[in-house]
Formats: structure tokens, sequence, C-alpha cells
């Protein structure tokens, strides 16, 4: 009989090996797991597998129903070194699974200053914000070579990091303590053509919010953050479809500016 650890790798191999390959899945790879921590343990079996060094985490949105069944308004997935690119005024390329699910997302990035204590399972919002060195734009990457994740459901996305696949670092905001950001009328771009508009406050406790349960949730799981590693705090206008080709933009306040290309990812 398969142990839950044993059954947690093979899903988690399955991910990488397509990910890897750069091809898609027509299906979850495995009994799709019945709870938030089944998906985590797959996240984690996964993580030692790639090897990788992470540098941040995305924080996304569990919505109502799913939200009162699982006992969470959010979810978590590692970001990786190899997918982080600054934009600072050259054309940004970024890899998406063509033919898996791809989207780009608007998001406010929280640049952590100070790690919180060891695990430390508590935080207040002042405490969380207290935390922060800087507030970036950007735009988060979420592919997955399984085209159905986010169909599924939080306990998919959950297992396939986070259906993350990248960011994109914009310009930071200057004195965002005071910049009331939260508040910012955000709007996403494709091809040039606005596909979406939202503020961050509409989020529960807003961006902060996202920090607070992000630092939480690694306290629980044990794992450490370092200062300097980014959260991308979620998706301000929504999540959407993009395809190889296409060009994504984020305008933030009306005043703050970033944008990629996204293209089919190559094998690895």
């Amino acid at each position: 009989m398969t142990s839950p650890a044993d059954e947690s790798a093979i899903i988690a191999g399955r991910f990488l090996a397509a990910r890897r390959a750069a091809k898609g899945l027509d299906d979850y790879p495995g009994p799709l797991p019945r709870t938030l921590d089944e998906a985590y343990a797959i996240q984690d079996a996964a993580i030692a597998a790639w090897g990788k060094t992470i540098v941040g985490w995305k924080v996304g949105r569990v919505l109502p129903p799913l939200a009162e069944r699982f006992g969470t308004d959010r979810l978590a997935g590692p970001i990786f070194a190899d997918q982080v690119v600054s934009a600072n005024g050259d054309p940004v390329s970024m890899p998406i699974y063509a033919e898996g699910f791809a989207a780009g997302e608007a998001e406010f990035l929280l640049r952590i200053g100070t790690p919180p204590s060891p695990g430390q399972a508590r935080l207040g919002l002042a405490e969380a914000a207290s935390l922060i060195g800087s507030v970036h734009v950007g735009i988060e990457i979420a592919s997955s070579p399984l085209g159905s994740i986010n169909a599924l459901g939080p306990v998919a996305v959950v297992s396939d990091f986070g259906n993350n696949n990248g960011l994109v670092i914009g310009p930071e905001i200057l004195d965002w303590q005071t910049s009331a950001f939260e508040d910012w009328d955000v709007t996403t771009l494709v091809d040039g053509q606005p596909v979406g508009s939202g503020q961050a406050s509409s989020f529960p406790d807003g961006a902060i919010g996202a920090a607070r349960f992000l630092f939480e949730l690694l306290a629980k799981r044990g794992i450490p953050i370092e200062a300097g590693q980014w959260i991308s705090s979620g998706a301000v206008t929504g999540v959407h479809d993009v395809s190889p080709g296409q060009r994504v933009e984020a305008v933030f306040g009306g005043q703050y500016r970033v944008g990629c290309q996204v293209e089919a990812a190559p094998p690895e």
C-alpha cells in the first residue's frame, strides 16, 4: 500500500516532469487531495525535488463557498529565483505552459524587510506591515501544465506551486506607508485592451492581509522566511487568461506601469 508521503512524492514528480518537458497534463496526476494539508504536502515534496532557490511566495484568494469549506480565504505557493525578472524599461519575456493554464495578474509585491520571529504563529496587521521593507508594482505569471488547475479548486492550485510560474517586478512605490496604495485603481491590459480593474482594498485585510496570512502559514509549515524575499499579494483585477505572443500590462493608480510579453516555455 502506498503511504501518504509516497503518494505526495509521486504526484509532485508528475507535475515536475510536465514542467521540465513543458508539456500539458490532461488530468490531475493522481488522486485529488481532500484537504489543503494534503495539498501542501505535495507542494513540499515538489519544492524538495525541484531543488531551486525560493525567493518569494505568491498568495492567492480562496473565494466563497470554498473559503468556508477549507477554512481559509487564501493559499500560497513558492516563487523561484530563475523565474523573477525586474522590468527596468527593457523588453521582458515570461514563460507560460502553452498546453496548460496561463494567466497574467496585476499584483502589489511586498518585499520583506525584517522576517518574523521563527515559529511566530499569530501576527496583527500592524505587526505584519512593520515587517515589510518596500512595496513594488508587478505582474504574477500564473501557469501550470494542468489546464484545469483553477477549475479543480484550491487543492489542485496549492499542489502545483500555487499555480505560479514567475514574477515581473516593476517600480517601487515611494512612501508606500502613506500612499494608500491599497485603495488605488488598478487596470490590467492584454494586447492593449483593458480586461479587468479593481483595488487591493477589496481583499480581506488588503494586501497586508496577504503578508500576515503568509507569515502565519509558513510558521505552521516550519518554513523559514528571509529578509529580501517577495510576497506577491494577490490578483487585484482578477485572473486573465493569456496565450504565447500576447503582452500583459498593468497600471497602478494612474502613475505606475509594468508589462511583459508571454512566450511558450521551452523544455528544461
